[in-house]
């Protein structure tokens, strides 16, 4: 199980069409969440994934949160098959291309509360109270 890690302008047709195929599965048919999933934050996005043959099964992506670069904010954060260890090795992964790639003093996620114990297992720390994102509670969380 190995991670691809590629800015937008690498990504093939294909790889794009697979992660949007697999973030409308999670977010709109799964989670019932109605929001325009492509934002033109992916144009400046680090993209994380993980394939099984050409079909993406695991995928987040990282971006700067703010302008000074201190901060890499990941989302999108999804895996389709679970109980397999695909999270882990996508977020084990991710996070050590992001620091590699993206030189930041911190990672932030704005985590769904269910998955609140996967993160604390890679160091993230809860950094807000509950707030609804999309109709799901969601908490602050930090990397340094």
């Amino acid at each position: 199980m190995n991670i691809i890690v590629k800015r937008f302008d690498e990504l093939t047709a294909t790889e794009l069409y697979e992660i949007l195929k697999a973030r409308a599965e999670i977010f709109i048919m799964e989670q019932n969440i109605n929001y325009q999933d492509m934002d033109d934050i992916d144009y400046k996005s680090l993209h994380c994934f993980i394939k099984d043959g050409e079909k993406v099964i695991a995928y987040l992506r990282a971006f700067y949160k703010s302008e000074d670069k201190s901060v890499v904010k990941i989302g999108r954060v999804l895996t389709l098959e679970h109980g397999k260890g695909v999270g882990r090795v996508l977020l084990e992964e991710s996070i050590q291309a992001i620091k590699e790639q993206m030189q930041c003093d911190k990672i932030y996620i704005e985590a769904q509360k269910h998955a609140i114990g996967f993160y604390e297992k890679f160091g993230f720390v809860t950094t807000s109270g509950e707030f609804l994102e999309e109709g799901i509670l969601h908490v602050a969380m930090e990397l340094d």
